[in-house]
């Protein structure tokens, strides 16, 4: 599966793809002139909670307000860390060497020094209650199946794309990405990351106050069922993609 496969447009445009540039009329973001730094901390802490994280929004401004009352530890950390992810980001073209370096800021507390920003050279599964749920691909074809990632969105960000297909591809990035899981961790985080700065490069830098993260984490049981459509990584059926791929325009109503 690539990711500038067409193959689901045209039901994604009639399921919601169609409505997508009235989303974004409708969207206010005018009305989203809080301070630009605040959403991305909210952004940060969002895509935080999804992994697990415990520090709601609240606490964690509360916290900035006045560190001194609370005490911070490895969870305000990976926070911190994701928020400067999200600064480079928004400050640098989306290019594999920058994702690279973008994993190595957000990975600080999640990983060894010499496991940031580098491919994993294990395998990797994701468990649930009752077992294995998803294995990636082998880690001596991590670097392979990224090489034709970067090359697909490379072709995506050369090409002139409607709001519908840059949507449409940037949800789709964001779930190849997840099944390859080309780090040891940090691959949520960074597919989150990673699909709002493909559409800010697309569509402006104002769309960094999309609350992706925030409707993802709202919808985390449907984030991550929509996400499995396999048990490895040679047996995903993208025919059930549709379900993940609406969610990232539903979170602008």
């Amino acid at each position: 599966m690539k990711i500038t496969d067409r193959k689901y447009l045209k039901e994604y445009s009639e399921l919601i793809g169609n409505q997508i540039h009235g989303l974004i009329k409708r969207f206010d973001f005018a009305a989203n002139q809080i301070d630009f730094d605040y959403i991305t901390k909210a952004s940060a802490v969002y895509s935080s909670n999804i992994e697990g994280n415990s520090i709601d929004l609240n606490s964690f401004m509360n916290y900035r307000l006045n560190n001194i009352k609370f005490k911070s530890g490895k969870e305000i950390k990976e926070i911190e860390n994701l928020i400067a992810a999200y600064g480079f980001a928004q400050n640098n073209k989306l290019t594999k060497k920058n994702l690279l370096a973008s994993h190595e800021i957000l990975s600080k507390t999640l990983l060894i020094k010499s496991k940031r920003g580098k491919y994993r050279t294990e395998p990797v599964g994701i468990f649930g209650k009752s077992g294995i749920v998803y294995l990636a691909v082998e880690p001596e074809f991590v670097e392979r199946e990224m090489e034709i990632f970067f090359d697909a969105v490379n072709e995506l960000l050369e090409n002139n794309l409607t709001e519908e297909e840059i949507f449409y591809f940037a949800s789709l990035m964001h779930l190849r990405f997840v099944h390859i899981h080309p780090f040891r961790d940090g691959n949520g985080r960074t597919a989150r990351l990673l699909e709002k700065w493909f559409i800010t490069e697309k569509l402006g830098q104002k769309y960094w106050k999309i609350p992706s993260e925030e409707y993802y984490k709202n919808n985390q049981q449907k984030y991550y069922e929509t996400i499995n459509t396999g048990v490895n990584f040679y047996e995903l059926n993208y025919d059930k993609c549709l379900h993940f791929l609406i969610m990232l325009p539903n979170c602008l109503k």
